[in-house]
């Protein structure tokens, strides 16, 4: 327990943040270890002198030497039941790395292994290596193979939250064989920050059976595995990541043309980046001349609204440490398991740092960055982080030089106190500051399993030429159970000026409140594993006075099936009010005016891990005074692991009294794996309302992670008569390698 003295502090703190009922009820709340059957789950991890080769298979002298972890239970669906096959995990180490095997048993036939191409999500059956170096239960890292030795990784943000797009360098191969199949992985000490005093860290194993739906841990609460809830890996010394020196040069040709502007390039450039530990905790990296090619395209969005929409960073640079600089746990998906009903633009809305305002314009077109520098680490309970970037003149926006800093510190067991200042404008030649504070409670200790988020934060924006009603605030908390009942409340208040100009804001002006409700039952046996009822309601008022807009969405049913297929239906109802008429599309225009609407949906989702995976969904009602059907349909089918194709399309038909209009979008895919290491992606765009198909090809060779050659071919083709031909608008063809060399 802790002491009472400590309690008293952290009330004291809390209370300036919260109702003092709900600090003490906070501060107050459970801080045993989590624990299973009574003992917390820990591993004592064996040095090695030679470590084994990594050809996926079990059978080097350094596994015999390790300590074999053998007590994995079911996560889902039925937490800490005995799972359906054995796993068997071993860890070992030595001066330069991390070094875990994996042995799966499965029934001939039952693996499920359909993807090959490298960087391709990994929706196979997989076993994961989750570790938290700090063991400060807060961060940590996913590493993923599948049994074709594709590799996937992720950070852990917010805690529960799980950066996919994230990447490092680490090294693992798969085996197949009459007995299931079996993984290696090599975690570099230079890949992972640590503390080199720290001899345990948290660490956790998970394994997928994607055609049971099943889900298999070592150390799990609330059917999830996160770094609140690790286990312990005991017996770390002398770890060495040599210099800590990261170089990684570039080459990149490039030739542009752009028809409509009459413009054309061609380009020789070399680029760096460039990462050093200054210890094995802090990292401080360059970029120079930064290339963002081989960066997966945006989908296409048809906003059908009067405010902007949200894309979410996909650049690996920004990406590195972009834990360190979550703030206030603002955005995320909504509740656990269940996404919820509330707009992730709504739920992004107040972000003080958005990594996407920096190298891009305000139409997402990339802006040059002449060099950049970023430091970041752990100290202590200390997490903090310094982004510095140098932009490119364009258009009528100056050089500019945009900065980020970061700070937090670890209070109670889980939970953090944090500040954030950013500096600069990348848009507009205006000076631009912003600071704001923030407190993140989360606490796994809770009765039965249970788990509580919490955040309270405050901005202060400082905008040239602006004065007054630049603040914004704002609370929440979530109790994210997977089974009975579950909730989330959050309140934020977003003033008029307050101008965030390095993050991100989708409406301004505004106090927005939430609530979502939901009760989840679980079935024991039958087709249908669980079934989930909820409400969830946004309430958007103008500080000026009057409701701005208001949804309510009942979600009556959604259920899962046992491999994995889901279906939901909802039913929505909409109150908008319009204080300036805005075009909706193509010179209709929805005039000032109240506008009450319902709207019906229904959704149907096959299990994704299926050689052909389908969704279907549906809905249709009013609309801004008229009506609206929508559907989308989106299948995607691998013959084999060697091949890919996908097929999207999106149709939103609107009758309104001012006229009727559809919008349509319509995308291709067609992915080649001809090995592990080489691979050509295509992806196809159209959409008629910019009457535009984009073509994004990538012909890659990813050996190994840090190293990559790929040429790129950009193609855009416009309607520019409305007369059905297309012509060429936009080419951009591009050669890019680089090699990371580390010291």
């Amino acid at each position: 327990m802790v002491p009472i003295a400590v309690r008293l502090k952290t009330i004291a703190i809390l209370k300036d943040w919260l109702p003092l009922p709900v600090a003490v009820a906070l501060a107050s709340s459970p801080l045993s270890a989590q624990v299973e059957n009574g003992e917390a789950k820990s591993v004592r991890v064996v040095r090695i002198e030679t470590p084994p080769v990594l050809d996926g298979r079990l059978d080097d002298p350094a596994w015999a030497q390790a300590v074999a972890v053998d007590d994995l239970h079911e996560v889902y669906p039925d937490e800490y039941e005995s799972p359906s096959r054995d796993t068997v995990v071993y860890v070992v180490y030595d001066d330069d790395a991390l070094y875990v095997g994996a042995r799966m048993y499965e029934e001939p036939g039952e693996t499920n292994a359909l993807i090959l191409r490298q960087g391709a999500p990994v929706a196979d059956d997989r076993f994961g290596l989750m570790l938290d170096p700090f063991n400060n239960a807060r961060s940590g890292y996913i590493f993923e193979l599948n049994p074709l030795s594709v590799r996937d990784d992720a950070l852990f943000q917010n805690t529960t939250e799980e950066n996919w797009n994230w990447t490092g360098i680490w090294h693992g191969r798969s085996h197949m064989d009459e007995d299931g199949w079996t993984a290696e992985f090599r975690i570099p000490f230079k890949t992972v920050s640590f503390d080199p005093e720290n001899d345990t860290w948290g660490i956790n194993f998970s394994r997928y059976r994607t055609r049971h739906n099943e889900q298999i841990g070592w150390s799990s609460n609330n059917r999830s595995q996160n770094p609140s809830n690790f286990g312990e890996a005991v017996g770390f010394e002398g770890l060495s990541q040599g210099l800590g020196l990261d170089i990684v040069p570039g080459i990149v040709l490039s030739s542009r043309k752009n028809i409509l502007v009459d413009t054309s390039s061609d380009e020789f450039d070399p680029s760096l980046d460039a990462f050093y530990r200054i210890s094995p905790a802090v990292t401080a990296a360059i970029t120079v001349n930064t290339d963002f090619s081989g960066t997966d395209v945006d989908e296409i969005q048809v906003n059908l609204s009067r405010f902007g929409l949200f894309y979410p960073e996909q650049r690996a640079f920004f990406l590195r440490d972009t834990d360190i600089f979550e703030f206030g746990r603002l955005g995320g998906s909504g509740l656990f398991y269940n996404p919820s009903a509330i707009e992730v633009v709504e739920r992004e809305n107040g972000r003080p740092f958005f990594s996407r305002r920096i190298g891009l314009n305000d139409t997402g077109e990339e802006v040059g960055i002449d060099y950049g520098g970023k430091m970041t680490g752990r100290i202590g309970r200390w997490d903090f982080g310094l982004l510095s970037i140098q932009q490119d003149r364009f258009q009528e926006i100056d050089k500019t030089n945009l900065f980020v800093g970061r700070a937090a510190v670890g209070i109670l067991e889980e939970s953090a106190l944090g500040v954030i200042l950013t500096n600069g404008h990348p848009t507009e030649n205006l000076d631009n500051t912003l600071l704001g504070f923030d407190f993140r409670y989360f606490n796994t200790r809770l009765a039965n399993g249970r788990t509580v988020e919490a955040a309270a934060w405050y901005q202060q924006s400082e905008t040239e030429g602006m004065a007054g009603d630049d603040a914004a605030f704002g609370f929440s908390v979530n109790m994210p159970n997977t089974e009975f009942w579950r909730g989330a409340l959050s309140v934020k208040e977003l003033q008029e000026n307050f101008n965030p100009a390095l993050g991100f804001v989708h409406r301004l002006g505004i106090r927005d409140a939430t609530l979502e409700l939901g009760y989840t039952h679980r079935l024991d046996d039958g087709f249908i594993r669980s079934v989930f009822s909820g409400v969830d309601v946004q309430r958007i008022e103008r500080l000026a006075g009057g409701v701005e807009s208001e949804q309510f969405t009942f979600r009556f049913l959604e259920m899962e099936s046992d491999g994995g297929d889901q279906l939901r239906a909802n039913a929505t109802s909409r109150r908008e009010s319009v204080v300036d008429a805005f075009e909706l599309h193509d010179g209709i225009a929805v005039p000032v005016g109240e506008y009450e609407t319902r709207e019906y949906g229904v959704e149907f989702t096959s299990a994704y891990q299926r050689r052909l995976s389908t969704s279907l969904e549906f809905s249709g009602g009013g609309f801004f005074g008229g009506d609206i059907q929508s559907w989308s349909l989106n299948g995607l089918w691998r013959p084999t692991s060697r091949y890919e194709f996908g097929l999207g399309t999106e149709v939103n038909h609107v009758d309104l009294t001012q006229g009727s209009f559809s919008t349509r979008v319509v995308s291709l895919t067609g992915d080649i794996a001809f090995s592990s290491t080489w691979s050509w992606e295509n992806f196809i765009q159209y959409d008629n309302v910019s009457d535009t198909v984009g073509w994004n090809s990538i012909l890659r060779w990813f050996p190994e992670e840090g190293r990559e050659m790929l040429i790129v071919i950009n193609y855009g083709a416009e309607d520019f008569d409305e007369s059905g031909r297309f012509n060429t608008a936009v080419t951009d063809y591009t050669f890019r390698i680089n090699h990371t060399f580390r010291f």
